[in-house]
């Protein structure tokens, strides 16, 4: 069934005429998908309503952050308090350390934290403070990990680089990455490589523990107990990016899902409650060289600002308070999703690939299994984009981009999950 499109078409032309692209970030655009791109007016719970007023069932979860779906009741109220006080003071303010107080709570091994406004510094003043910490230069990231748009880290990221099919980013000089060394994601072998070659002058290794911008891809086995296994024994340091996956895949992310506790971890999405947030965090030793205590300089005018402060503390109180019965919520309704939709796509003879950790997750368009860059990119991205076109059309919004994770959030219901799963019997029935 067709939606209707006319003022978003039109919100669209007035946006392209002032704003390049007409997004505000390139990994909105629709480009890679095709059709009509929807201008969002409103969302509350699962759901979210267009311009047009067509309804979806969100799977894009503000890019993760809204695991307690659209505008819930304690976290609107939290900022409207806060707002009644004022929007920014650039000066202390005493809910930076009750939101400190969660962080540190659900994640052991930090001690202490800072806040940031985005994934982008949190990544960014993480990797500084590693070199400040280890006095060395190379940095490791692996192919297809995205960790924000520092000049650095723009080298085989994924997210919209993988989406545009732009191999870094124009404006990064050469000189800017060449310390950076980018290895294919679940391979412990080349990692072995890189200490030998680069002996004693890797500073970091930087990973998403779980995957989420070449879509959906965890890592395999024990790799993650190899990454802390050889970076200790390098005296390298560990950093987790839980940007996407603190509070996501369990209370104390991904850390806490494996039991593997790095050096640093960075976090951002759902610690400021759909506001802009960003943190990173580790034991006293190596977070006391921050400004103004120690010689690694970070600062942000709007860091710890009121309304995102109290956006966190009320979500994460409420992740605290609900754990229990939450998480395993999650896990039970999102297997009954991906598996029901994977279900389907069997049946009807289409190549398709489900990764999922706990309620992030990826339908791939391939029939082989997807483990790194090198095979998520082999995923068929236009049946795909056919896929998203029609589920859009069925009233169910998906991450646009083939190599995006998708969230579930914990109001979702059986009925969406249900609602989705007939969405995805159409949609592949428009497979010819």
């Amino acid at each position: 069934m067709a939606r209707c499109v006319e003022q978003s078409r039109k919100l669209q032309k007035r946006a392209e005429s002032m704003i390049p692209g007409g997004v505000s970030s390139p990994v909105r655009a629709f480009g890679a998908v095709g059709g009509d791109q929807p201008f969002i007016a409103r969302g509350n719970g699962p759901h979210l309503w267009d311009a047009d007023g067509n309804q979806y069932i969100d799977y894009l979860g503000s890019w993760g952050p809204l695991i307690l779906g659209h505008a819930p009741q304690v976290v609107v109220e939290a900022i409207t308090a806060a707002a009644r006080n004022g929007t920014s003071f650039g000066a202390s303010i005493a809910q930076e350390a009750d939101l400190a107080e969660l962080v540190i709570s659900a994640f052991p091994h930090i001690q202490k934290v800072r806040f940031v406004s985005s994934g982008t510094e949190a990544t960014m003043s993480a990797i500084r403070l590693a070199r400040a910490y280890t006095k060395r230069k190379y940095i490791v990231k692996f192919e297809g990990c995205y960790h924000g748009h520092a000049d650095a880290l723009l080298v085989k990221a994924g997210s919209g680089i993988a989406t545009l099919g732009i191999p870094g980013s124009a404006g990064v000089p050469q000189e800017f990455t060449q310390f950076t060394l980018a290895l294919p994601f679940n391979d412990t072998e080349a990692l072995e490589h890189a200490f030998n070659k680069f002996k004693h002058q890797i500073a970091c290794v930087i990973v998403e523990p779980v995957a989420g911008n070449m879509g959906c891809v965890p890592a395999s086995g024990g790799y993650l107990a190899s990454l802390r296994a050889i970076t200790q024994r390098e005296k390298t340091v560990l950093i987790f990016d839980e940007v996407m996956t603190g509070f996501r895949v369990a209370f104390g992310g991904a850390q806490e899902l494996y039991g593997i506790h790095p050096d640093l971890t960075t976090l951002g999405k759902i610690i400021g409650g759909g506001l802009p947030v960003g943190a990173y965090g580790g034991p006293s030793e190596i977070m006391d060289l921050v400004a103004p205590l120690g010689p690694m300089y970070q600062a942000g005018t709007l860091s710890g600002n009121p309304l995102a402060m109290a956006a966190g503390v009320a979500t994460l109180q409420a992740l605290r308070d609900k754990k229990a019965e939450l998480y395993p919520q999650l896990e039970k309704l999102s297997a009954e999703l991906v598996d029901g939709v994977a279900t389907i796509a069997k049946d009807a003879g289409i190549a398709m690939r489900a990764n999922r950790v706990g309620s992030m997750f990826t339908w791939f368009f391939t029939s082989d299994a997807v483990t790194d860059w090198n095979s998520a990119s082999k995923s068929d991205t236009q049946a795909f984009a056919r896929f998203h076109r029609a589920m859009l059309d069925n009233g169910v919004y998906l991450p646009p981009s083939q190599y995006e994770a998708a969230f579930l959030s914990a109001v979702h219901t059986e009925e969406n999950v249900r609602q989705t799963i007939t969405a995805a019997k159409r949609a592949f029935a428009l497979k010819s």
